[in-house]
């Protein structure tokens, strides 16, 4: 049995050595080498992905700016198609007024037409129209052009209504351009 022992410690002893002790010295140029490589690899791929992210990038602005401009349009689509009813309309009422050669059923059909596009602006787009007329002047809602001379009263009040101002979602779109009556002043009564 002393035979056996020797040649058991002979096989456990390469093992201790291998585990303990450096199997070949490392260069550290190797390690260096290696370690570039590592770096250099992972440099491609993060170029790699920052060249992918920048073209998916100029891409999406590309769709972007397409949408846009596509938006922009077709934004008024809706619009334009319920004007061409009212261009349909004044179609209609012109044959109508040709043949008959009917002033009072030709104003009349002007103004049923007028009616019911004023009513759909209003009613699909919140389309307004302001009245003003014996209205006390309101610089965001009207624009005085003309004035009269000073009359009665306290405040500035619309007498004539040139063009009419619109409202969009209580917004005001146009301000109506009027002519308005100033109060008379002290002065001017004092004056009289």
């Amino acid at each position: 049995m002393s035979d056996q022992e020797p040649e058991v410690a002979a096989a456990e002893e390469p093992a201790e050595a291998q585990a303990g002790a450096p199997s070949a010295p490392i260069d550290p140029l190797t390690q260096l080498g290696a370690e570039l490589a590592s770096v250099t690899a992972e440099r491609d791929e993060l170029r790699d992905q920052l060249l992918r992210k920048s073209a998916d990038f100029d891409n999406y602005r590309k769709r972007m700016i397409k949408e846009k401009d596509e938006a922009r349009q077709f934004a008024n689509s809706a619009l334009l198609e319920d004007l061409c009813q009212v261009l349909d309309d004044f179609e209609r009422a012109i044959r109508s007024s040709e043949a008959a050669k009917d002033y009072d059923s030709f104003h009349n059909g002007i103004v049923m037409i007028e009616s019911q596009f004023g009513s759909m602006l209003e009613r699909k787009y919140h389309l307004k129209r302001m009245s003003a007329l014996g209205q006390a002047f309101q610089p965001e809602h009207h624009e005085a052009i003309a004035m009269d001379p000073p009359q009665d009263g306290k405040e500035p009040v619309v007498v004539e209504e040139y063009q009419k101002g619109y409202l969009l979602h209580d917004r005001v779109l146009r301000t109506a351009k009027v002519k308005v009556g100033h109060p008379q002043t002290a002065e001017l009564k004092e004056g009289e």
